[in-house]
């Protein structure tokens, strides 16, 4: 794409002047390996990308896919967000299971199978209904609001905060991370579904992958800043974002594996994207 396209993207995106070192840095190098793993494999190819809340994977994936695009390939961004549990569902497994599994996020609140078969049918030929998640009500879109895409495409980009995780083992979970599970899975029951989840359903799903890419926060610490940060942005704006008590609650679901996926996933990600506290790359 060339320089005007770029600036289209930051004005419809309403980005920063810095995100022109991520395209160069990030996009522009993910595309390209989007383009080679689609001439290698001739057929579709299914990149993976993974960060933290905040890390800007979406926006990423996104241009990425725009990029790929303008070079005359069929690409489309899939964001693990839109394949959320509808609350419905979530609810009953709170019931069912534990009451922690009502929010939405960890391993266990996504339908992957919904996930595997939208890739699947991706790869096929015919017609495509991608869900998307109204995160603003905490359900799924109805089905008129989703996007019809027609099929087969040439890439795929799966993006997701857990995308390509690995679980822990077992003696792991023994110990609380937080006061949340500390306080609220006393007996682990929550963090062991969660960890059970992510050993059986996602990693038939992350079969799929045919590259791994890791977004690489400096720490959890800087994660919950920036989810922090979002917040803040949504209530100045009168969008009603999450208090500062609501945030910390909301991100300490998210800690145990947000820790593990930045002590284990970078010796076998395909290729490892360091971000500094601003979210900017230096690769």
């Amino acid at each position: 794409m060339n320089e005007t396209g770029l600036e289209r993207f930051i004005s419809e995106e309403g980005l920063p002047e810095a995100f022109r070192r991520t395209a160069e840095l990030v996009c522009e190098p993910l595309a390209a390996r989007a383009q080679r793993r689609r001439i290698d494999r001739k057929r579709c190819a299914v990149i993976g990308l993974c960060g933290a809340q905040g890390s800007g994977k979406t926006t990423v994936a996104r241009y990425a896919a725009r990029l790929l695009e303008e070079r005359g390939l069929r690409a489309v961004a899939l964001s693990l967000d839109d394949f959320y549990l509808t609350r419905d569902a979530r609810e009953r497994l709170a019931k069912e299971v534990h009451p922690l599994l009502a929010v939405r996020g960890p391993p266990g609140t996504h339908d992957v199978g919904m996930v595997g078969a939208a890739i699947d049918q991706l790869r096929s030929k015919g017609k495509v209904s991608l869900p998307r998640f109204d995160k603003a009500v905490d359900n799924r879109a109805p089905r008129g609001t989703w996007k019809t895409i027609a099929s087969p495409v040439d890439v795929i980009i799966l993006e997701g905060w857990c995308v390509g995780a690995v679980s822990q083992g077992r003696a792991a979970l023994a110990t609380p991370v937080n006061d949340l599970e500390r306080n609220e899975d006393p007996k682990a029951v929550w963090r062991t579904y969660v960890n059970d989840q992510l050993d059986g359903p996602y990693q038939i799903l992350f079969t799929r992958l045919h590259d791994l890419v890791l977004l690489e926060a400096p720490s959890f610490e800087v994660v919950a800043g920036w989810r922090a940060e979002q917040e803040a942005k949504l209530r100045a704006g009168g969008a009603g974002g999450m208090d500062d008590d609501e945030v910390r609650r909301f991100v300490a679901h998210y800690e145990r594996l947000t820790r593990w996926i930045l002590a284990e996933m970078p010796a076998r990600a395909d290729w490892v994207v360091p971000l500094d506290t601003e979210r900017n790359p230096y690769v």
